[in-house]
Formats: C-alpha cells, sequence, structure tokens
C-alpha cells in the first residue's frame, strides 16, 4: 500500500507546476521520505528552483537533504533560463516540471538544461523527441527541441535546448482511439565510454529478441 503521507519526486514536480500556473501557494512535507537518501536531490532542487526563476516566485527551505518545501509563486515571464544539475540528474524531469509552466508565459521561452539527457528510472530525451513532442504538438503546444550533447552516469555532461511559445488562446483537446498499425522497427544505441562494442552486441540481441516475440 502506498503511504500518502509521503512527498516523492513526482509529486512535488507536479505540484509545483501546479503551483506555478495557478497561482496557489504550497507546501510540501515529508519528501521522499524513507529513501536510503531522503530529502531533496540536486535535481529535484534545481527542478523548483527553475520554477522559481520562471515565475519570480519564493522557495523557503529549498536545499539539498531538507525534507519539507514551502513554495510561493509569482507572475511567469518570458526570458532565458539555465537549469544545471551539475550531477548526471535526469535534465527530462527539469523539462517535466518546467514546460507546462514555460507554454503560459508572456512570451517565447528559452531553456538550457545541463545533466543526463539518458538516465536511469527517467524518461529518455529520445521520448521526449520522438513520443510527446508528436503528441504535444497535436494538442497546440508550439515548442522546438535540440540535443547539443548527450549525458550519461556518473558524469552527466549532457546539453540539451528547448524553446517555447505562448499556446494560444488555450491547448486543443486530442483523441486517440486507434493506435495504428506497425510499419517498422528501429533501434539507437549511444555509447559514452570505453564499451561501444558490448553496447552494440547487447542491442543486437534485445533487437533480435523483441521481433521474434512481435513475429
Amino acid at each position: 500500500m502506498p503511504d500518502h503521507n509521503r512527498s516523492g519526486g513526482q509529486i512535488l514536480r507536479v505540484a509545483t507546476s501546479l503551483s506555478c500556473l495557478t497561482g496557489r501557494p504550497i507546501k510540501l512535507f515529508n519528501i521522499r521520505a524513507g529513501r536510503s537518501t531522503g530529502g531533496l536531490r540536486p535535481q529535484h532542487l534545481m527542478g523548483i528552483q527553475l520554477v522559481r526563476d520562471l515565475c519570480q516566485g519564493q522557495l523557503d527551505r529549498a536545499q539539498v537533504g531538507s525534507t519539507e518545501v514551502t513554495f510561493w509563486p509569482g507572475k511567469l515571464k518570458a526570458g532565458r533560463f539555465v537549469a544545471d544539475t551539475k550531477t548526471a540528474g535526469s535534465v527530462c524531469l527539469l523539462l517535466q516540471v518546467a514546460l507546462p509552466c514555460m507554454l503560459f508565459a508572456d512570451g517565447e521561452v528559452s531553456l538550457q538544461l545541463k545533466g543526463g539527457t539518458n538516465a536511469d528510472f527517467a524518461p529518455q530525451i529520445d521520448y521526449f523527441e520522438m513520443v510527446f513532442q508528436p503528441m504535444a504538438e497535436r494538442m497546440g503546444i508550439g515548442y522546438t527541441g535540440s540535443i547539443k550533447r548527450r549525458g550519461y552516469y556518473p558524469k552527466g555532461g549532457g546539453e540539451v535546448k528547448i524553446v517555447t511559445s505562448p499556446v494560444k488562446p488555450h491547448l486543443q483537446p486530442i483523441t486517440l482511439l486507434d493506435r495504428g498499425q506497425v510499419t517498422r522497427i528501429t533501434g539507437k544505441a549511444f555509447v559514452a565510454g570505453v564499451m561501444p562494442t558490448k553496447a552494440k552486441d547487447l542491442e543486437k540481441f534485445k533487437s533480435q529478441k523483441y521481433i521474434t516475440q512481435l513475429s
């Protein structure tokens, strides 16, 4: 059974975004309680600080290790922003908390994200590029994304640039009833370090296994 008295990273991101969009202050407590390294980690902290900067808000007790945070949102504004986890923390989770807010700024927002582009236990930047963005465009969301450099555990060092335009006049509903037919299966492997051969062989094995399951 889930413990509803604990605030995980996903609750933190969603709550902060909604607070920014609605203009309602929030207080979160027991953040990541029960984890081996509880409280805010660098990527969580950078995410809520980014939203604070986007809307000229205020944060209290926002520091690494903190299990309680209060956020007072302000007014969203256009401009250029930079968010750097300084670790391999996922840039995609930064985008997840920031993008909803960016879309309702009063002009174009340019965001430079630094960290891990392909991290474990987080959406991959390729998912945002190949899956999320086409769906978002159907809802009237206009943004461009470019991968300047990929970053992996443990060093990070990836860099992604996102530019958004305001949603006008509002998000468009979409209907998805037909999933369509599989027309082709492709795969990509991105390797950092000194193990390209092992990664190539692993990709080949996984691809052949998946294709066999589908046939």
